[in-house]
């Protein structure tokens, strides 16, 4: 449980009984990231149903993206902007510095912008869609039927994105060295194992499994915004750092709500 609460402490701003003069042993804990991400996007997704039951989906949309990026600390949004900022150095020792810096650039507050604005607009479309498309989902599905389909199929959904999501940071941490002499992501770089990056991918597997064919398109978009961000983090810095992770789950959020909504 001690890893649990280390990774809920981690990874949200969600009060829990936390020491903190405590080292958490963030290697453990990577474990139960992709968990806490799925009861996360199911919070807020079951959210959004609530609330769009009176306001249209572009406000809702909006609303969730402003409970979560308090709600997780912004945490990843800040790795995507000092991984965006870093790609303008020369080489990797002036991309390292510039991501160290508390400043954030042009490059940095526009990934942010375009990140928020994409996000905003596939929730808005995901919401909109009360019902997925047959072919979305797995058949017969008679929990996805009905005029209540919609507060199961998207709190599922949002549980699978999310959960990928921070599932997605955990093979980038497990494959590439870490790309500094110190920093957060150092313990979660070289105490991952493939046992626990394994097991704790079990979670959004199962999820997407259970979602039907807009499930596994999502899984295949997530998988390839954490390819790509490990491309370039491996390219540009020479390894991973808790930046690189950051933007990892944030761009892995992206590609599997966009896959969704392509669709659904």
């Amino acid at each position: 449980m001690r890893s649990l609460i280390d990774a809920v402490a981690f990874l949200t701003r969600v009060p829990v009984p936390y020491d903190p003069h405590r080292r958490p042993d963030l290697a453990r804990a990577a474990g139960w990231f992709p968990l806490v991400g799925a009861l996360l996007g199911a919070g807020l997704l079951l959210l959004g149903c609530a609330l769009g039951t009176v306001l249209p989906p572009l406000v809702v949309a909006v609303l969730l993206v402003g409970v979560e990026v308090p709600l997780v600390g912004a945490l990843h949004l800040d790795g995507l902007a000092d991984l965006a900022d870093g790609t303008g150095g020369h080489d990797r020792a002036s991309r390292l510095r510039i991501m160290k810096d508390h400043a954030t650039g042009v490059y940095g507050t526009a990934a942010v912008v375009l990140a928020l604005l994409l996000e905003v607009a596939l929730l808005a479309t995901l919401l909109a869609t009360p019902t997925p498309s047959p072919a979305a989902t797995w058949l017969p599905a008679p929990w996805l039927v009905g005029s209540a389909a919609g507060w199961v199929w998207l709190p599922l959904l949002g549980a699978a994105a999310w959960s990928l999501s921070r599932a997605a940071m955990l093979p980038v941490a497990l494959l590439l060295p870490y790309a500094r002499e110190e920093g957060t992501g150092r313990s979660v770089v070289e105490g991952l194992t493939t046992g626990r990056t394994l097991l704790a991918c079990v979670v959004p597997l199962l999820l997407c499994l259970a979602l039907g064919p807009v499930g596994l398109v999502a899984l295949l978009g997530a998988l390839g915004a954490t390819v790509l961000v490990g491309v370039v983090g491996q390219r540009l810095l020479g390894g991973a750092t808790g930046d690189v992770l950051g933007a990892t789950a944030q761009l892995a959020l992206l590609g599997a709500l966009l896959a969704a909504a392509a669709v659904v």
